[in-house]
Protein backbone atom coordinates (compact mmCIF):
# COMPACT_ATOMS: atom_id res chain seq x y z
CA UNK A 1 0.00 0.00 0.00
CA UNK A 2 1.08 3.46 -1.37
CA UNK A 3 1.95 5.88 2.08
CA UNK A 4 -0.18 8.77 2.49
CA UNK A 5 1.27 11.85 0.96
CA UNK A 6 1.56 14.96 2.90
CA UNK A 7 2.17 18.55 2.91
CA UNK A 8 3.12 20.46 6.24
CA UNK A 9 1.76 24.18 6.32
CA UNK A 10 3.21 26.73 9.27
CA UNK A 11 4.88 29.67 9.30
CA UNK A 12 7.66 28.28 12.12
CA UNK A 13 10.78 26.37 11.00
CA UNK A 14 11.17 25.06 14.18
CA UNK A 15 7.21 23.91 14.34
CA UNK A 16 7.32 22.14 10.51
CA UNK A 17 10.69 20.38 11.59
CA UNK A 18 9.17 18.78 14.65
CA UNK A 19 5.92 18.26 12.90
CA UNK A 20 7.74 16.21 10.10
CA UNK A 21 9.91 14.32 12.64
CA UNK A 22 6.40 13.71 14.28
CA UNK A 23 4.84 12.58 10.96
CA UNK A 24 7.95 10.10 10.28
CA UNK A 25 7.42 8.50 12.94
CA UNK A 26 4.60 6.55 10.76
CA UNK A 27 5.75 4.36 8.25
CA UNK A 28 2.19 4.93 6.44
CA UNK A 29 2.52 8.66 5.99
CA UNK A 30 5.27 10.36 3.97
CA UNK A 31 5.71 13.98 4.22
CA UNK A 32 6.29 15.10 0.35
CA UNK A 33 7.23 18.84 1.74
CA UNK A 34 6.56 21.60 3.59
CA UNK A 35 5.21 25.77 3.14
CA UNK A 36 6.26 28.05 5.00
CA UNK A 37 2.97 30.62 4.64
CA UNK A 38 -0.39 30.38 2.79
CA UNK A 39 0.91 31.52 -0.65
CA UNK A 40 3.22 29.02 -0.62
CA UNK A 41 1.12 26.50 0.83
CA UNK A 42 -1.41 26.68 -2.56
CA UNK A 43 1.49 26.60 -4.74
CA UNK A 44 2.65 23.37 -3.15
CA UNK A 45 -0.75 21.47 -3.25
CA UNK A 46 -1.44 22.44 -7.17
CA UNK A 47 1.83 21.19 -7.93
CA UNK A 48 1.98 17.91 -5.38
CA UNK A 49 -1.91 17.10 -4.71
CA UNK A 50 -1.13 16.25 -1.38
CA UNK A 51 -3.27 13.26 0.01
CA UNK A 52 -3.40 15.70 3.65
CA UNK A 53 -2.40 18.75 4.67
CA UNK A 54 -1.69 19.52 7.98
CA UNK A 55 -2.21 23.70 8.49
CA UNK A 56 -1.08 26.41 10.31
CA UNK A 57 -3.76 28.98 11.20
CA UNK A 58 -2.09 32.08 11.79
CA UNK A 59 0.63 32.63 8.99
CA UNK A 60 2.07 35.78 7.03
CA UNK A 61 1.32 36.69 3.56
CA UNK A 62 -2.33 34.17 3.27
CA UNK A 63 -3.29 32.95 6.72
CA UNK A 64 -5.09 29.35 7.12
CA UNK A 65 -8.27 30.24 6.71
CA UNK A 66 -7.60 31.81 3.07
CA UNK A 67 -5.84 28.60 2.13
CA UNK A 68 -8.88 26.77 2.97
CA UNK A 69 -11.39 28.76 1.46
CA UNK A 70 -8.89 28.91 -2.01
CA UNK A 71 -9.68 25.03 -1.70
CA UNK A 72 -12.31 22.93 -3.43
CA UNK A 73 -14.81 20.97 -0.95
CA UNK A 74 -13.06 17.49 -1.35
CA UNK A 75 -9.74 19.11 -0.64
CA UNK A 76 -11.01 20.70 2.41
CA UNK A 77 -12.04 17.24 4.02
CA UNK A 78 -8.23 16.52 3.55
CA UNK A 79 -6.98 19.57 5.87
CA UNK A 80 -5.69 18.50 9.49
CA UNK A 81 -5.43 21.97 11.29
CA UNK A 82 -2.81 22.35 13.83
CA UNK A 83 -3.31 25.32 15.76
CA UNK A 84 -3.02 26.95 19.32
CA UNK A 85 -6.43 27.45 21.43
CA UNK A 86 -4.38 30.84 22.66
CA UNK A 87 -5.98 33.57 20.51
CA UNK A 88 -6.60 30.93 17.55
CA UNK A 89 -9.89 29.14 18.96
CA UNK A 90 -12.23 31.59 16.90
CA UNK A 91 -10.13 30.64 13.84
CA UNK A 92 -9.92 27.22 14.59
CA UNK A 93 -13.76 26.76 14.74
CA UNK A 94 -13.50 28.72 11.39
CA UNK A 95 -11.84 26.30 9.42
CA UNK A 96 -14.00 23.60 11.11
CA UNK A 97 -17.11 25.22 9.88
CA UNK A 98 -15.46 25.78 6.55
CA UNK A 99 -14.87 21.85 5.67
CA UNK A 100 -11.09 21.49 7.43
CA UNK A 101 -10.72 17.55 8.13
CA UNK A 102 -10.32 17.78 12.50
CA UNK A 103 -7.92 19.83 14.50
CA UNK A 104 -4.84 18.97 16.52
CA UNK A 105 -4.22 21.49 19.43
CA UNK A 106 -0.52 22.54 19.53
CA UNK A 107 1.48 23.70 22.17
CA UNK A 108 1.39 27.65 23.04
CA UNK A 109 4.76 27.22 24.18
CA UNK A 110 6.91 26.00 21.08
CA UNK A 111 9.46 23.39 22.68
CA UNK A 112 10.50 20.23 21.30
CA UNK A 113 8.49 17.77 23.92
CA UNK A 114 5.51 19.91 24.06
CA UNK A 115 5.12 19.51 20.06
CA UNK A 116 5.98 16.15 20.18
CA UNK A 117 3.23 15.00 22.93
CA UNK A 118 1.01 15.68 20.06
CA UNK A 119 2.69 13.30 17.30
CA UNK A 120 0.38 10.53 18.48
CA UNK A 121 -2.49 12.49 18.23
CA UNK A 122 -1.48 14.02 14.76
CA UNK A 123 -0.16 10.21 13.15
CA UNK A 124 -3.76 9.03 14.08
CA UNK A 125 -5.67 12.17 12.51
CA UNK A 126 -3.64 12.54 9.24
CA UNK A 127 -4.08 8.82 8.97
CA UNK A 128 -7.77 8.84 9.18
CA UNK A 129 -7.78 12.10 6.94
CA UNK A 130 -6.35 10.24 4.45
CA UNK A 131 -8.77 7.02 4.50
CA UNK A 132 -11.65 8.83 4.40
CA UNK A 133 -12.62 9.98 1.41
CA UNK A 134 -16.13 12.02 1.16
CA UNK A 135 -19.94 11.23 0.11
CA UNK A 136 -21.85 13.84 -1.94
CA UNK A 137 -23.63 14.16 1.57
CA UNK A 138 -20.73 15.29 3.36
CA UNK A 139 -18.98 18.07 0.49
CA UNK A 140 -22.72 19.48 1.10
CA UNK A 141 -23.16 19.41 4.56
CA UNK A 142 -21.45 22.16 6.25
CA UNK A 143 -24.25 24.88 5.34
CA UNK A 144 -26.89 25.44 7.58
CA UNK A 145 -30.17 24.57 6.82
CA UNK A 146 -33.28 26.36 7.04
CA UNK A 147 -34.96 25.19 10.05
CA UNK A 148 -37.65 22.19 10.26
CA UNK A 149 -41.35 23.05 9.37
CA UNK A 150 -42.86 21.23 12.42
CA UNK A 151 -45.62 21.37 14.48
CA UNK A 152 -44.62 20.69 18.23
CA UNK A 153 -46.58 20.50 21.53
CA UNK A 154 -45.36 23.29 23.66
CA UNK A 155 -43.02 21.10 26.00
CA UNK A 156 -41.39 17.67 26.15
CA UNK A 157 -39.96 15.95 28.55
CA UNK A 158 -37.34 13.74 26.63
CA UNK A 159 -33.55 15.44 26.92
CA UNK A 160 -31.72 14.90 23.23
CA UNK A 161 -27.85 13.62 24.12
CA UNK A 162 -25.95 13.89 21.36
CA UNK A 163 -22.60 12.69 20.78
CA UNK A 164 -19.72 12.78 18.03
CA UNK A 165 -16.08 13.60 17.42
CA UNK A 166 -14.44 14.06 14.12
CA UNK A 167 -16.91 16.08 11.56
CA UNK A 168 -18.67 17.04 14.87
CA UNK A 169 -18.69 20.91 14.52
CA UNK A 170 -19.86 20.52 10.60
CA UNK A 171 -22.71 17.87 11.93
CA UNK A 172 -23.56 20.15 14.09
CA UNK A 173 -24.49 23.11 12.80
CA UNK A 174 -26.14 21.25 9.95
CA UNK A 175 -28.65 19.73 12.93
CA UNK A 176 -28.81 22.46 15.43
CA UNK A 177 -29.87 24.89 12.45
CA UNK A 178 -32.22 22.37 10.78
CA UNK A 179 -34.56 22.97 14.45
CA UNK A 180 -37.27 25.74 14.85
CA UNK A 181 -37.20 28.32 17.65
CA UNK A 182 -40.06 26.26 18.93
CA UNK A 183 -38.14 22.94 19.20
CA UNK A 184 -39.79 21.48 22.94
CA UNK A 185 -37.01 19.57 24.26
CA UNK A 186 -33.63 20.65 25.51
CA UNK A 187 -30.45 19.31 23.98
CA UNK A 188 -27.08 18.18 25.47
CA UNK A 189 -24.10 17.97 23.29
CA UNK A 190 -20.72 16.00 23.94
CA UNK A 191 -17.93 17.42 21.01
CA UNK A 192 -14.18 15.75 21.25
CA UNK A 193 -12.12 18.94 20.70
CA UNK A 194 -9.44 20.32 22.51
CA UNK A 195 -10.24 23.08 25.34
CA UNK A 196 -10.48 26.21 24.39
CA UNK A 197 -12.52 26.06 21.44
CA UNK A 198 -16.04 24.70 22.95
CA UNK A 199 -16.94 28.48 23.78
CA UNK A 200 -16.14 30.20 20.21
CA UNK A 201 -18.10 26.67 18.87
CA UNK A 202 -21.47 27.26 20.96
CA UNK A 203 -21.20 31.05 20.15
CA UNK A 204 -21.42 30.58 16.13
CA UNK A 205 -23.53 27.87 16.19
CA UNK A 206 -26.09 30.24 18.44
CA UNK A 207 -26.21 32.72 15.69
CA UNK A 208 -26.62 30.31 12.92
CA UNK A 209 -29.67 28.57 14.97
CA UNK A 210 -33.22 29.83 15.83
CA UNK A 211 -32.77 27.63 18.94
CA UNK A 212 -30.35 28.93 21.50
CA UNK A 213 -27.17 27.28 21.74
CA UNK A 214 -24.67 27.66 24.63
CA UNK A 215 -21.58 26.52 26.55
CA UNK A 216 -22.03 24.04 29.42
CA UNK A 217 -22.41 26.10 32.87
CA UNK A 218 -22.07 23.98 36.46
CA UNK A 219 -25.77 23.99 37.69
CA UNK A 220 -27.63 25.21 34.80
CA UNK A 221 -30.89 24.29 34.32
CA UNK A 222 -32.40 22.53 31.11
CA UNK A 223 -35.33 23.83 29.23
CA UNK A 224 -36.88 23.13 26.31
CA UNK A 225 -34.98 25.23 23.28
CA UNK A 226 -31.78 24.91 24.82
CA UNK A 227 -28.63 23.39 23.30
CA UNK A 228 -25.79 22.69 25.59
CA UNK A 229 -22.39 21.90 24.65
CA UNK A 230 -20.05 19.94 26.56
CA UNK A 231 -17.14 22.28 28.29
CA UNK A 232 -13.87 20.79 27.23
CA UNK A 233 -11.70 19.26 29.40
CA UNK A 234 -14.69 18.77 32.07
CA UNK A 235 -16.79 15.32 31.92
CA UNK A 236 -20.61 16.69 31.62
CA UNK A 237 -23.64 14.69 33.59
CA UNK A 238 -27.18 15.31 34.26
CA UNK A 239 -28.34 15.25 37.67
CA UNK A 240 -32.09 15.12 38.63
CA UNK A 241 -33.20 17.82 41.10
CA UNK A 242 -37.01 18.04 42.29
CA UNK A 243 -37.71 16.99 38.76
CA UNK A 244 -35.79 19.35 36.88
CA UNK A 245 -32.58 18.30 35.01
CA UNK A 246 -29.26 20.27 35.79
CA UNK A 247 -25.92 20.55 34.56
CA UNK A 248 -22.80 19.22 36.63
CA UNK A 249 -19.11 19.37 35.26
CA UNK A 250 -16.50 16.90 36.64
CA UNK A 251 -13.38 16.77 36.68
CA UNK A 252 -11.48 14.07 34.89
CA UNK A 253 -10.36 11.79 37.55
CA UNK A 254 -9.16 8.66 35.58
CA UNK A 255 -7.15 10.01 32.79
CA UNK A 256 -10.09 9.19 30.32
CA UNK A 257 -9.06 9.19 26.69
CA UNK A 258 -11.79 11.59 25.88
CA UNK A 259 -12.85 14.76 28.02
CA UNK A 260 -15.31 15.32 27.94
CA UNK A 261 -16.83 11.48 27.36
CA UNK A 262 -20.15 10.75 25.52
CA UNK A 263 -20.03 7.86 27.98
CA UNK A 264 -19.90 9.52 31.44
CA UNK A 265 -22.93 11.88 29.82
CA UNK A 266 -24.70 8.63 28.51
CA UNK A 267 -24.50 7.02 31.59
CA UNK A 268 -25.51 9.89 33.71
CA UNK A 269 -28.83 10.54 31.92
CA UNK A 270 -29.65 6.63 32.09
CA UNK A 271 -29.85 7.54 35.86
CA UNK A 272 -31.65 11.06 35.56
CA UNK A 273 -33.85 10.42 32.93
CA UNK A 274 -34.19 6.26 31.85
CA UNK A 275 -36.71 6.46 29.16
CA UNK A 276 -37.03 10.08 28.99
CA UNK A 277 -33.66 10.11 27.01
CA UNK A 278 -33.30 10.11 23.53
CA UNK A 279 -29.45 9.24 22.76
CA UNK A 280 -27.93 11.00 19.09
CA UNK A 281 -24.43 9.36 17.83
CA UNK A 282 -23.11 11.25 15.11
CA UNK A 283 -19.73 10.81 12.88
CA UNK A 284 -16.45 10.33 14.67
CA UNK A 285 -13.85 7.55 15.46
CA UNK A 286 -13.52 5.30 17.89
CA UNK A 287 -16.04 3.84 20.24
CA UNK A 288 -17.22 6.44 23.20
CA UNK A 289 -20.72 6.32 23.26
CA UNK A 290 -21.02 2.67 23.20
CA UNK A 291 -20.83 1.95 27.06
CA UNK A 292 -23.11 5.01 27.14
CA UNK A 293 -25.57 3.96 24.81
CA UNK A 294 -25.88 0.15 26.36
CA UNK A 295 -26.82 2.31 29.92
CA UNK A 296 -29.75 4.33 27.86
CA UNK A 297 -31.15 1.11 26.09
CA UNK A 298 -30.71 -0.82 29.78
CA UNK A 299 -33.09 1.97 31.30
CA UNK A 300 -35.38 2.63 28.74
CA UNK A 301 -33.72 4.92 26.76
CA UNK A 302 -33.26 5.22 22.53
CA UNK A 303 -30.39 5.74 20.61
CA UNK A 304 -30.26 6.77 16.90
CA UNK A 305 -27.05 6.69 14.95
CA UNK A 306 -25.83 8.28 12.56
CA UNK A 307 -25.91 6.66 9.00
CA UNK A 308 -22.22 5.42 7.04
CA UNK A 309 -23.17 7.38 3.70
CA UNK A 310 -23.04 10.91 5.72
CA UNK A 311 -20.83 10.44 8.25
CA UNK A 312 -17.04 11.90 7.99
CA UNK A 313 -15.59 8.90 10.20
CA UNK A 314 -18.20 5.86 11.10
CA UNK A 315 -16.79 4.83 13.98
CA UNK A 316 -18.68 5.86 17.30
CA UNK A 317 -22.32 5.25 15.32
CA UNK A 318 -21.16 1.63 13.50
CA UNK A 319 -20.00 0.72 16.97
CA UNK A 320 -23.58 1.22 18.38
CA UNK A 321 -25.21 0.12 15.57
CA UNK A 322 -23.01 -3.31 15.20
CA UNK A 323 -23.92 -3.71 19.04
CA UNK A 324 -27.74 -3.62 18.19
CA UNK A 325 -28.05 -1.10 20.21
CA UNK A 326 -29.22 1.73 17.91
CA UNK A 327 -33.06 2.16 17.01
CA UNK A 328 -32.79 3.84 14.07
CA UNK A 329 -30.03 4.67 11.66
CA UNK A 330 -30.40 8.39 9.60
CA UNK A 331 -28.72 10.00 7.35
CA UNK A 332 -27.34 13.44 8.73
CA UNK A 333 -29.97 15.42 6.10
CA UNK A 334 -32.84 12.96 8.02
CA UNK A 335 -31.77 13.65 11.90
CA UNK A 336 -33.65 16.58 13.30
CA UNK A 337 -36.59 15.04 11.64
CA UNK A 338 -36.10 11.94 12.93
CA UNK A 339 -35.16 13.56 16.15
CA UNK A 340 -38.22 15.38 15.94
CA UNK A 341 -40.47 12.68 15.54
CA UNK A 342 -39.57 10.75 18.75
CA UNK A 343 -40.09 13.66 21.44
Amino acid sequence: MKPIRVLVVDDSAFARKVLRESLGTSSELEVVATASDGIDALEKIAQLDPDVVTLDLVMPNLDGIGVLKALSHEQRRRVVIVSMADGESELGVEALAAGAFDLVHKPTALAVDSLRDIARELVERVLLAGRSRPSAETVVAAAPTTPTELVFRARSETVVLIGTSTGGPQALTRLLTAFPADFPASIVVVLHIPEGYTGPLAERLNKASAIEVMEAEEGLLLRPGLAVVARAGRHLQLTATGGEQRLRLVVDADGSRHCPSVDVLFESAAVSLGNRALGVVLTGMGDDGLAGARALVAAGGRVLTEAERSCVVYGMPRVVKEAGLSSGEFELAQMAAAISARI
